[in-house]
């Protein structure tokens, strides 16, 4: 009985590990067109600090536009290359709680993405008690 078992066991895993495979979506030429990621990677001087990722296929032109909630443009710029990953500090004090719209265009895909930045601030108070020997 137990030996039934593990060769099922083996036979489960051999199966599922057969059977998993990764699909990637393409376009319809069987290249990716682009792929953007924009993250969070810290406070630097009590400033928050993004990193945007892009990467495309081919060289294309790219436009990078900060907004605020109101529509004001705080930052715009154009990057022109295949993979671009670049840095982005925002003075906080500049757009305090209000959201940001961060929007991604290449020109060449003509496509749009389009990020939000909400930052909250909470204060949380920890109280720890050791009883000791």
């Amino acid at each position: 009985m137990k030996k039934a078992m593990r060769n099922f066991g083996i036979a489960l895993i051999a199966l599922t590990l057969g059977f998993a495979t990764v699909t990637l979506a393409n376009d319809e030429d069987g290249k990716n067109k682009h792929t953007t990621d924009l993250k969070f990677i810290g406070n630097l001087e009590n400033q928050p600090v993004f990193q945007l990722d892009l990467i495309n296929a081919e060289e294309d032109d790219v436009t990078v536009t900060f907004r605020d909630d109101a529509g004001n443009v705080l930052y715009v710029n154009t990057f022109k290359g295949a993979n671009i990953s670049k840095k982005f500090m925002l003075k906080s004090e500049e757009f305090g709680d209000t959201a940001l719209n961060v929007t991604v265009k290449s020109k060449k895909n003509n496509t749009t993405e389009v990020y939000t930045i909400n930052r909250s601030h909470t204060y949380v108070e920890e109280t720890v008690v050791n009883k000791l020997k």
